[in-house]
């Protein structure tokens, strides 16, 4: 769900923000939500779009607010152990939500969490059913044509794949050792079947309808400002310069490669496993 805030300001004007609805909240309190365990937080430091020489790598990054790492299992190692669900949280790192489970060894393990689970519900990595929203087994042993996300590339690796807010996949066929995957992109792509997957689809489906109102919520967020192409100086990018407004011709980036239409996949990459581009209606 959705709240639109009442345009007091120009910043409030056109302001869509998520009702968080799902998070669990602290005894006695209707808005502040649950703390993050401690044992499960990490150091997080900002590298602002630069990498270990010190030039900027990614451009349009700085600043924000200060944030600590959530350990996130990807991998979901632990066999037949059931596990209950402690609390539904935000995270900062992500896009989607993550669940809390407290194992029933003891262990307390963040996951991504999918839509539909709440507090108190019990999940576990198995290849018995039941067959549930969070529950984690591998592609083989999961009924065709599951809703799945998280899953994994490479078995043991951990989850890769199919991780953002709303997103999910769907496990169409099975063959030699495979898995037929249709991707949210449209995809179809083969994983081997030993590899594990979560059953549903990931929380927090209305993600992309956020508007953040202002350019001070973007740099909370540690997005620095866009110049635009066109307002620059021929010098500084190939949109740049003549009389007058220009549209810029051919879109390009500021170091002259095609900005749209050119197939940037690695040619030493394989193929073999995709059966249908995403680009092929």
């Amino acid at each position: 769900m959705l709240k639109k805030a009442k345009p007091t300001s120009p910043g409030r004007r056109g302001l869509v923000l998520p009702a968080n609805e799902t998070l669990t909240r602290r005894e006695g309190s209707k808005k502040a939500t649950v703390k993050p365990t401690k044992s499960l937080l990490k150091k997080h430091s900002s590298k602002a779009g630069r990498n270990n020489i010190g030039h900027i790598t990614c451009r349009h990054k700085g600043s924000g607010h200060k944030r600590r790492y959530r350990v996130v299992d990807f991998k979901r190692d632990k066999y037949d152990i059931p596990a209950k669900v402690a609390s539904i949280e935000y995270d900062p790192n992500r896009s989607s939500y993550i669940a809390l489970l407290n194992y029933a060894d003891g262990e307390k393990r963040y996951i991504i969490a999918p839509q539909g689970l709440k507090q108190g519900d019990t999940v576990q990595t198995s290849t018995k059913p039941p067959f549930k929203v969070g529950c984690c087994l591998p592609l083989k042993c999961m009924p065709i044509g599951s809703t799945i996300h998280n899953i994994e590339l490479i078995p043991g690796r951990g989850g890769k794949m199919v991780r953002s807010a709303g997103l999910s996949a769907q496990l169409m066929a099975r063959s030699g050792g495979y898995a037929t995957l249709r991707m949210p992109s449209g995809e179809m792509r083969m994983v081997p079947e030993v590899c594990m997957a979560t059953l549903g689809a990931v929380s927090n489906p209305e993600h992309n309808l956020r508007v953040e109102g202002k350019a001070g919520r973007m740099r909370w967020k540690g997005i620095r400002p866009t110049v635009r192409g066109t307002a620059m100086n021929p010098v500084d990018h190939p949109h740049g310069g003549g009389e007058g407004k220009n549209k810029g011709n051919i879109p390009q980036s500021p170091w002259a490669l095609y900005a749209r239409g050119l197939r940037t996949r690695s040619a030493k990459k394989s193929k073999k496993f995709i059966i249908k581009d995403r680009r092929k209606k």
